[in-house]
């Protein structure tokens, strides 16, 4: 079984292997970033642990990024082959884990192989930048499957069980080892923050490990698990929830210092709220328009967040009032329910209201509630032997087709994003990635075109403003470019690029204080931005302050060496200054 999961991921897969870095995002963690496309290095193992580029605290995922380059370079293909071999062991893991637990071979199987082959998990596997989400479920798994070795090993130390004693260390063992997983996990992704919560269902069902919520077993599906209190259950997670802590603190400071968290108004995140947990499972069992990106629409109707929350209400009761009878249905939709909590927008990240590789964990809650049921509604009927094979044999061969399709799409850059423009409505961040693929292919018409889309749709994306300047300056329409620049550097001031291209114009045009103020701002985001710390120095010495602008040049050189600008600057602010050497 293990061998049909791998060779039936890895051959639906394999396309990948020779697809191109992705213009959005791949650029930024891979491609253009020095720290990474260097490869491993002290210096870039440190700054792992201290940067928090990208708006995220990650350092597990940028060594993975960096060692991936140190092996094989700035190769696309290879970079996807290592995101394909980490999406294979995740479907082994949790197989196996399923298996282990309940003792149910085909059950387990067709979970995994949903997992494996479902369309929407193509973002995180064919999404070079996505490493983190296929890195952090690897670790999720490994602190499932040690967690359920710990509990087990527990409940054989327990006196008159009739087990065979595995001894206290491997006890402790297994339990260090989950938790050393789960800080893994957490410094892959932050996503992993609501993993202890888990491990409390998990103790639910399968694991059978709560005395007040026990219910009746087969000698087949018994898990190997003692039955324990409660409040024994949660005092056992508060280390895991301590490193939670820490890694919330650390991701809401490097996601609020990036400018990620958005404004939006609190009553908008809530009904967007409601509406993407519909549109999340609408889309896992029917998975039709899937796009790269679902743009916010800041208002949504009333009427239809209502009716989303109500329905989530009626499924929420009716799966909790099955727990004796079917304990599988409340543990698959509160595991999709809490997993999905950190990315449904209540803490509004990007621009975004929703995305498909967001239901990489969550969904596996809702592929057990659809395996057992299925498996226990025909297993009471005669002709269930037969339908139920078929009717599963249907359903993998219908992910298998969708995900080919779908990994198609990620071929290139111009294909994926003319999607999500055709399958979205007002997808001003697409309609934006868009301009700037057509850009990097050499087509400048057709990116300003885009670009002009994009700001129309929505004038407050300061990247669309900005990228839509820059491509008025290569038209020599100035005035335009300077209006858009300006609105770019407004709406994000804590752009650096924003800030130096536009004090780059006020240089050209002698406008030296807007310029000095520009790359001040531009500094004050990123002080290892040596082309804004020589053109500060410019600015300061072209404002008569020799005095302030020689420190600046030295910044810049010691910074880059090889700016040889800084240098004749700074030799010629020495001739004119010989008191500043």
């Amino acid at each position: 079984m293990c061998l049909v999961l791998a060779l039936g991921t890895a051959a639906l897969y394999w396309p990948i292997t020779r697809h191109p870095f992705i213009q959005f995002d791949d650029m930024a963690y891979v491609v253009d970033n020095p720290h990474v496309n260097t490869g491993l290095s002290a210096t870039n193992f440190v700054w792992a642990f201290t940067t928090s580029e990208q708006a995220n605290w990650h350092p597990v995922t940028w060594l993975t990024h960096q060692l991936d380059c140190t092996l094989f370079g700035v190769n696309a293909g290879a970079h996807h082959f290592v995101n394909l071999l980490y999406h294979v062991a995740n479907t082994l893991l949790l197989f196996i884990f399923l298996r282990s637990a309940t003792g149910a071979l085909w059950r387990s199987a067709f979970v995994a192989a949903l997992f494996a082959w479902h369309p929407m998990h193509v973002e995180s596997v064919a999404w070079a930048a996505e490493r983190k989400d296929v890195l952090s479920t690897f670790f999720w798994l490994l602190t499932v499957l040690a967690y359920l070795q710990y509990a087990r090993s527990l409940a054989a130390n327990e006196p008159g069980n009739g087990l065979p004693q595995t001894g206290k260390g491997r006890t402790v063992f297994y339990f260090v080892a989950a938790l050393i997983f789960c800080a893994l996990g957490l410094m892959s992704k932050p996503m992993v923050v609501t993993l202890p919560c888990a491990l409390l269902l998990l103790d639910f069902w399968p694991l059978n490990r709560m005395t007040i919520l026990r219910y009746e077993t087969s000698k087949s599906e018994a898990s190997g698990c003692q039955p324990v209190s409660i409040a024994r259950l949660v005092l056992e997670k508060i280390p895991f929830f301590a490193l939670v802590i820490v890694g919330c603190v650390a991701t809401y400071l490097a996601q609020a210092g990036g400018g990620a968290v958005s404004k939006i108004h609190v009553d908008e995140r809530l009904m967007n709220a409601a509406l993407a947990y519909a549109r999340y499972t609408a889309k896992l069992f029917w998975p039709t328009d899937l796009s790269i990106v679902y743009p916010h629409p800041r208002h949504w109707p009333l009427v239809l967040a209502l009716a989303a929350l109500a329905l989530l209400a009626v499924w929420t009761i009716s799966c909790a009032c099955a727990w004796r009878k079917a304990p599988y249905l409340p543990m698959g939709w509160f595991w999709f329910l809490g997993t999905l909590v950190p990315t449904i927008g209540l803490i509004q990240v990007g621009a975004q209201s929703m995305a498909d590789r967001y239901t990489y964990i969550p969904s596996i809650g809702l592929f057990i509630v659809v395996a057992w049921g299925a498996a226990e509604y025909f297993s009471q009927r005669e002709s269930g032997k037969i339908i139920l094979p078929l009717l599963g044999g249907a359903v993998l061969i219908g992910c298998l087709w969708a995900a080919s399709r779908q990994i198609y799409l990620w071929r290139d850059t111009i294909t994926l994003f003319r999607h999500a423009i055709e399958v979205t409505k007002d997808n001003y961040v697409a309609e934006n990635v868009l301009g700037k693929a057509y850009e990097r292919a050499g087509n400048d018409e057709a990116a300003l075109t885009c670009y002009a889309m994009s700001v129309n749709t929505e004038p407050r994306f300061p990247q669309s403003q900005f990228n839509l300047a820059m491509s008025l300056m290569t038209f020599h329409r100035t005035a335009e470019a300077l209006e858009h620049l300006q609105a770019a550097a407004e709406l994000d001031p804590r752009d650096a690029d924003v800030q130096y291209d536009l004090g780059i114009y006020f240089t050209q045009h002698n406008s030296w204080t807007n310029a000095l103020n520009c790359f001040s701002n531009s500094v004050s985001v990123r002080p290892d931005y040596a082309p804004a710390q020589l053109c500060m120095g410019t600015a300061l010495a072209n404002l008569d302050r020799a005095r302030d602008a020689a420190p600046r040049f030295r910044e810049a050189l010691r910074l880059d060496p090889a700016l040889l600008q800084a240098k004749t600057n700074l030799d010629r602010l020495l001739t004119d200054h010989p008191d500043l050497r």
